[in-house]
């Protein structure tokens, strides 16, 4: 079984910068691709960044310049990086990540979600 748990979440003033960070634990052998995705109020959930094994990365268009993702693989963390919030960034923020877990193989995981709101 592997868990993924998301912190960092908040409120936070338009122009402000939040770290999220999402850690994952279990029998884990190997984990593939760590995403991103996000979820706001009414709307579809829509991948935020994305980030493989060899650090390669790719965001949306909208976040591309003001998010950054990156990953600690010894800790087994993904983190992403949010700097100039704007409103329309808020939503609950999901961790995913393909994972080839002991007993289970490859399979994808998600975290429980971390809320962001950025208001004034």
């Amino acid at each position: 079984q592997v868990q993924l748990v998301e912190s960092g979440g908040g409120l936070v003033q338009p122009g402000r910068s939040l770290r999220l960070s999402c850690a994952a634990s279990g029998s884990i052998f190997t984990i593939y691709t760590m995403n991103w995705y996000r979820q706001a109020p009414g709307k579809q959930r829509e991948l935020v960044a994305g980030i493989d094994t060899g650090g390669n990365t790719n965001y949306a268009d909208s976040v591309k310049g003001r998010f950054t993702i990156s990953r600690d693989n010894a800790k087994n963390t993904v983190y992403l990086q949010m700097n100039s919030l704007k409103p329309e960034d808020t939503a609950v923020y999901y961790c995913n990540a393909k994972v080839y877990s002991i007993g289970a193989g490859v399979a994808d995981y998600w975290g429980q979600g971390t809320q962001v709101a950025v208001s004034s």
